[in-house]
């Protein structure tokens, strides 16, 4: 199990957080996995069904209203979107917004394509520090959030940052939310959960600081570049 993260929470934190997340700008699409490019920094994931408000809560996080691109047509999104994020043009981290999936009109071939391509992507991504599963939480858990689940445990285990996060929370009472979240605890297999909502803004600032903790861990915990080696000294 990866270790906890001890994540700051004074006002000015949650501030930069906000601040860091809202730098967030298109970087690149890839309908493959050979198209993404091979990047050093932290990368996060987005991950859900395609009816659990993906879209809409990077869009939230990041306080940009089509920055990931939310359609009205559930598993139109058919390809890795990377998002940068960094002050003055630089990029420090990355989010990754993967294409929904379990919607039942997508083609079955389809389906399939993407079930293989986002699992390689959840084992083989060699800069990927965290995983977000989006889920609403009436539904619960699917069948195919559980298969997700089981692709990326191996890694969770070696130290992969994983997040059960329950949108729509405002359409729970008191009791089924803290019902929900107990549950989603208990399914998240290493991993910690949260109650989210776009609407109400519920949850942001937890998540915010959550999301930038993981990249600040994982930036430290990168090697330090090699000096470049020293000329000799020349003889007398």
């Amino acid at each position: 199990m990866s270790p906890s993260i001890t994540i700051p929470s004074s006002s000015a934190d949650i501030k930069a957080a906000h601040g860091w997340l809202h730098t967030a700008r298109f970087l690149t699409t890839a309908p493959q996995l050979e198209h993404l490019p091979a990047l050093e920094v932290p990368e996060i994931a987005f991950v859900g069904r395609s009816n659990a408000g993906k879209s809409t809560c990077i869009n939230t996080l990041t306080q940009q209203k089509r920055l990931a691109f939310a359609s009205k047509t559930p598993g139109r999104t058919q390809s890795i979107n990377l998002f940068a994020l960094g002050k003055q043009g630089q990029t420090d981290a990355v989010l990754a917004d993967l294409p929904g999936y379990g919607y039942a009109a997508v083609p079955q071939a389809a389906k399939l394509r993407w079930q293989r391509v986002m699992a390689n992507y959840l084992v083989s991504r060699p800069n990927l520090c965290g995983v977000v599963l989006l889920c609403d939480p009436r539904l619960g858990l699917t069948e195919l959030d559980e298969a997700l689940l089981d692709v990326i445990r191996p890694r969770v285990a070696e130290g992969l940052k994983f997040l059960v996060l329950l949108t729509k929370a405002d359409k729970l009472n008191r009791a089924e939310a803290a019902k929900a979240l107990s549950i989603a605890r208990l399914q998240s297999g290493g991993g910690e959960a949260r109650l989210f909502s776009a609407l109400k803004k519920q949850g942001l600032d937890d998540v915010a600081l959550l999301l930038r903790a993981w990249a600040d861990a994982a930036t430290a915990a990168q090697p330090a570049p090699e000096a470049p080696p020293t000329a000799p000294d020349s003889a007398d």
